[in-house]
């Protein structure tokens, strides 16, 4: 794109004690070229000099929350809330955008008035060498009956328009480690969001996160993304909890 985009894009990064990476995170966000950006902290009053990094960007972060929560899914919604932009997407504290053009990339297929939101690739990389992929998330062609065979878009490449979110809800805080599941469930497969799919990395990944931190997180992901269909009025998928994670073995070979 040779002009910058009209579409404002609001990106939300939600902390806590992340000192080491919070400005990695920012830094790819603001280095976004040719699009309208609204970059919105929320930080759940960080104890370990966070706040400090977030505060050396000034006003280059339009906006920056600073107050206890109760999780991260509490703190998104807030973040949901302070957004004004048109489009709205997340990138955790551990992750960065791949490239500057990353933004651009998701304007142009936004721009589309029959697009509600648009997902893409993600790299998974190694903490302490951030050029060894350990697993490429390969998203492919969106359709939607896919779901019920275990597939879904890795969340920190999705963007919707933020009156989705007005229309459909924000994140469901009762569902620990599957919120961004039932989220997707909620947008995609109940509301039939109308999506398109950018065809390269967007996200790079540090190894790890909430929900595949141990077996016993597993355990209560299964049980939650089970959960987030039933909460939608729609019968889970026969097998969920082994077609998920079947899903993504291939990941490991598309290195």
């Amino acid at each position: 794109m040779s002009e910058e985009s009209t579409m404002k894009i609001s990106a939300i990064t939600a902390v806590y004690n992340r000192r080491e990476t919070i400005g990695d995170a920012v830094k790819s966000v603001l280095s976004q070229r040719n699009v309208d950006l609204e970059t919105i902290v929320v930080d759940g009053d960080s104890s370990d000099g966070t706040s400090d990094i977030i505060l050396q960007f000034g006003d280059q972060v339009s906006k920056s929350i600073r107050e206890p929560d109760t999780g991260i899914y509490n703190a998104l919604n807030k973040g949901l809330r302070a957004a004004t932009g048109d489009v709205i997407g997340f990138l955790h504290a551990d992750d960065w955008l791949a490239d500057a053009n990353v933004l651009a990339d998701v304007s142009m297929l936004m721009a589309n008035p029959n697009v509600d939101g648009v997902y893409a690739d993600l790299e998974y990389v190694d903490a302490n060498d951030q050029n060894r992929v350990h697993r490429r998330w390969v998203s492919g062609s969106y359709d939607v009956r896919k779901f019920r065979r275990g597939w879904m878009p890795p969340h920190p490449t999705v963007y919707f328009r933020r009156e989705l979110y007005e229309r459909f809800g924000l994140f469901n805080e009762d569902l620990r480690t599957a919120a961004d599941y039932e989220l997707l469930v909620r947008m995609m497969v109940r509301h039939r969001a109308r999506m398109a799919y950018l065809p390269r990395v967007t996200v790079k990944m540090r190894v790890g996160g909430a929900s595949n931190a141990s077996l016993t997180n597993r355990l209560n992901a299964n049980r939650d993304d089970r959960q987030a269909w039933l909460i939608n009025g729609l019968k889970p998928p026969i097998g969920l909890r082994f077609t998920k994670p079947l899903r993504k073995l291939p990941q490991f070979l598309k290195r």
